[in-house]
C-alpha cells in the first residue's frame, strides 16, 4: 500500500490527480457544462452541480491571494492561499525562497514535493 491509498486519498474520484501529480503534473477540474474550474479536484461541479467534469492540465502558475509564515513552528514555514492562473484557489505552501520577501499579488510556480512517506504535494515557489 502506498502513502495515498495508506491516507484515504486513493479514490475513483481523485486517482487521476494524485497519479498525475506523482509523474509532475498538476491537473485541474473543469466543468464541461458552466466553464468553471474547480480546486479541490471533484468529480461534481461546485458551481452548477453538473456531473460533467473534466481533468485538464493546469498551467502551474498563480499568484498569491494571501499568506502567513509559523515562525514559532520548530522549522519556520509559509502557508499561502494562491489564485491558480486557472481560477480557483487553493490553500498550499510557498518554499524555497526568503519568507521575508513573499508578498500579496506575487506571482508563483508549481513546484511538486515528495513527503518521507512517498506522498506527492503541490506547493509552490515564487516565480
Amino acid at each position: 500500500m502506498d502513502a495515498i491509498e495508506a491516507m484515504g486519498l486513493h479514490s475513483p474520484e481523485n486517482v487521476e490527480f494524485w497519479s498525475a501529480l506523482r509523474g509532475g503534473r498538476f491537473l485541474v477540474r473543469r466543468c464541461a457544462s458552466c466553464g468553471e474550474a474547480h480546486w479541490y479536484p471533484r468529480a461534481i461541479c461546485p458551481f452548477c452541480f453538473s456531473t460533467d467534469t473534466r481533468w485538464e492540465d493546469g498551467a502551474g502558475r498563480g499568484t498569491i491571494y494571501s499568506y502567513t509564515i509559523m515562525r514559532r513552528a520548530a522549522v519556520p514555514y509559509a502557508i499561502a492561499f494562491v489564485t491558480l492562473a486557472e481560477g480557483p484557489t487553493m490553500m498550499t505552501n510557498i518554499v524555497d525562497c526568503d519568507f521575508n520577501r513573499i508578498r500579496i499579488g506575487q506571482p508563483v510556480r508549481l513546484v511538486v514535493r515528495e513527503r518521507a512517506d512517498g506522498l506527492p504535494l503541490p506547493v509552490f515557489t515564487p516565480a
